[in-house]
């Protein structure tokens, strides 16, 4: 949706329509990427504050401005929640499998937000949110984010969590934007 609550049409990807997909160098500068076009870490750490180790996103594949956005998250045994949760039998914390999405759907309301670096995302609702299986390592978790709603500077996006095509967790997350 729109700021007047009008669906987004959408739009092909530059290359379906022609165009050249974004390359390495329109993604650091913070151009948005047509659907199928991978963006890595170099631009996660330029859209989003997060760093190590509460950066939650390794990978983004698929980027539809403004509706839709897929990313992945490598889980290793690395990660430092593991020491304690839970010893011996390792499963990452659901409320990081809820930031992680928030994360992802950050990238995707963030990338069109001119002068960025002032501004911040703050939850400010989780609903629906359900867990269907834990996510431990090895896993790669991939996250589907679609936009239900943007308007003035508030947003609700559609998440979901997937390893290996199953369902592991999902929630809709609301946002306001704010200054730094």
């Amino acid at each position: 949706m729109n700021d007047d609550d009008q669906p987004i049409p959408k739009q092909p990807p530059a290359a379906a329509a022609g165009g050249a997909a974004p390359g390495p160098a329109d993604a650091a500068a913070g151009a948005p990427a047509a659907a199928g076009f991978s963006q890595g870490i170099e631009w996660i750490l330029s859209m989003l504050p997060h760093r190590y180790p509460m950066l939650l996103v390794d990978r983004v594949l698929v980027n539809e401005p403004r509706q839709r956005l897929v990313a992945i998250k490598n889980v290793t045994i690395n990660e430092p929640f593991f020491a304690g949760h839970f010893p011996g039998k390792p499963v990452m914390p659901g409320v990081l499998v809820i930031e992680a999405m928030a994360q992802a759907g950050a990238l995707l309301l963030l990338q069109e937000v001119e002068e960025r670096q002032g501004k911040l995302l703050y939850f400010t609702g989780i609903s629906e949110a359900k867990f269907r299986r834990p996510v431990v390592p090895g896993d790669q978790l991939r996250f589907e984010i679609d936009v239900l709603r943007i308007r003035s500077g508030h947003s609700r996006l559609s998440c979901k969590a997937l390893v290996d095509g199953q369902l592991a967790a999902e929630a809709v997350l609301s946002s306001t934007m704010v200054e730094r």
